[in-house]
């Protein structure tokens, strides 16, 4: 069994991970992938900037250190993750992809050949009155041929 297990860093991965690793303990699973998405433009852009709106090389310049600084931070996600799993003495391999959050997790879950996808039920953004989240959701409606488990 191949998982992919989804985190951002909230405390509702925490538990997806958690889960995955009483599963990997329990079962034979033979991987565990810990995936951090980074979408740049919904995490980063500036409320201001739209794709019609003009933008100086300068402002440009800051909007590309920012980037490189979260990104950086957001990999820092990834290394907290892996230790909790080598705490819990499963092996497990890190993966930092860019792009849409959703569309990533169903196409590396799909390219990867994993079993069961494992994700929070709501993110950092975590609004406590949509029951699950837009991520999970569309992850549950886009993925095919593999178990979705989320954990609330």
């Amino acid at each position: 069994m191949k998982i992919l297990v989804c985190t951002d860093g909230s405390e509702q991965s925490q538990k997806a991970m958690e889960q995955t690793a009483i599963i990997a303990s329990g079962c034979k699973v033979d991987e565990v992938t810990i995936l951090h998405v980074y979408d740049q433009e919904r995490d980063n852009l500036p409320l201001y900037w739209s794709e019609e709106s003009s933008i100086t090389p300068e402002q440009m310049e800051n909007l590309e250190r920012i980037w490189e600084e979260n990104k950086k931070e957001r990999r820092k996600i990834l290394t907290k993750a892996a230790e909790f799993f080598k705490e819990k003495n499963i092996q497990a391999h890190t993966m930092f992809r860019e792009g849409h959050v959703s569309h990533t997790i169903v196409n590396v879950a799909h390219e990867g050949g994993f079993d069961m996808i494992v994700l929070g039920s709501r993110g950092l953004s975590g609004l406590k009155k949509v029951f699950l989240g837009s991520v999970s959701n569309a992850v549950i409606q886009e993925v095919e041929n593999c178990s979705v488990l989320i954990v609330k």
